[in-house]
């Protein structure tokens, strides 16, 4: 496996779900029936029985991994905070995650998770259809800015552009609040060269690699061959972390891997993709 070929005690995948069991059936259901969100047929071939699944990443070398969950309607955050913060006290491996959503309770939930240890929290503003920049959201932005906790953001337009997606609303947000730890999900995609941007601009701007540069997504959005120094420069710099969207994904995991790999920008690139910048970000945020 690359990992051990360099010499890496594992992987450190930011981007893997875990969810409640009917929430997971309509999830896969709406991928596989190529749902407005989705636009093109997304087989998913990880469908075994969750204690499976669990398993199955830890026989790829997955060694962190989060239960990223995601509200999509009000009254919905705080149910979804307990199924994913007790599933990753049960689960080793699995790094305490957490989401939220405008609405008045954002703010006590929000504290409540943090102080049960949330490690990191997932937003997807495609999916949510909410403006980040929403009032009842900005002292929730303020609190995870302060405890320096990330926050996985799909905020790019891919694979279909919503109301708030690309780089002008989470962009704002960051403006308001530049010590945010932000993570944009599939490296921004397709708006790539103005999240890099951000990326470059923000100290804790960051980028996960989920499905870029896989043959699947590839259909989807090109990657700018232009912009692979500047992500070789990221990487480096402790800015690009593995992600894969496990188990929603129409291809085996390893795929994604040998994707990363083919780029060839080197060993030490992969090694700090792969591992060294997620373990280096959690190993420094706090924990409740």
């Amino acid at each position: 496996m690359i990992w051990r070929e360099l010499g890496l005690p594992g992987l450190a995948d930011v981007h893997t779900h875990f969810l409640p069991p009917r929430m997971e059936r309509r999830v896969w259901h709406h991928f596989e029936s190529a749902g407005p969100l989705i636009g093109r047929e997304w087989p998913i071939i990880y469908k075994s029985a969750l204690p499976d699944r669990v398993e199955t990443l830890r026989a790829l070398g997955v060694r962190t991994f989060r239960a990223l969950a995601y509200a999509h309607r009000p009254d919905m955050a705080a149910d979804l905070n307990r199924w994913t913060l007790d599933f990753a006290a049960a689960t080793p491996g699995c790094l305490a995650s957490a989401t939220f959503f405008p609405e008045p309770s954002a703010v006590a939930y929000t504290r409540a998770a943090l102080d049960e240890g949330a490690q990191i929290f997932k937003l997807h503003l495609q999916v949510g259809g909410f403006d980040p920049r929403a009032a009842e959201l900005d002292p929730v932005w303020g609190l995870l800015a302060e405890a320096g906790t990330p926050i996985v953001v799909h905020a790019g337009s891919g694979p279909v552009a919503a109301g708030f997606t690309g780089p002008g609303p989470i962009g704002d947000v960051l403006r308001r609040h530049p010590r945010l730890s932000i993570i944009v999900a599939h490296l921004g995609a397709p708006e790539y060269p103005q999240f890099f941007e951000l990326a470059g601009r923000y100290e804790r701007v960051r980028l996960d690699t989920t499905m870029a540069f896989t043959d699947f997504f590839e259909q989807m959005a090109p990657f700018p061959p232009g912009l692979r120094p500047t992500l070789r420069d990221l990487g480096l710099a402790g800015k690009v972390l593995l992600g894969s969207d496990f188990p929603n994904i129409p291809y085996p995991y390893g795929h994604q891997l040998e994707s990363l790999a083919r780029l060839d920008l080197g060993d030490d690139w992969l090694r700090a993709v792969l591992w060294r910048n997620a373990h280096d970000l959690f190993d420094s945020t706090p924990r409740g």
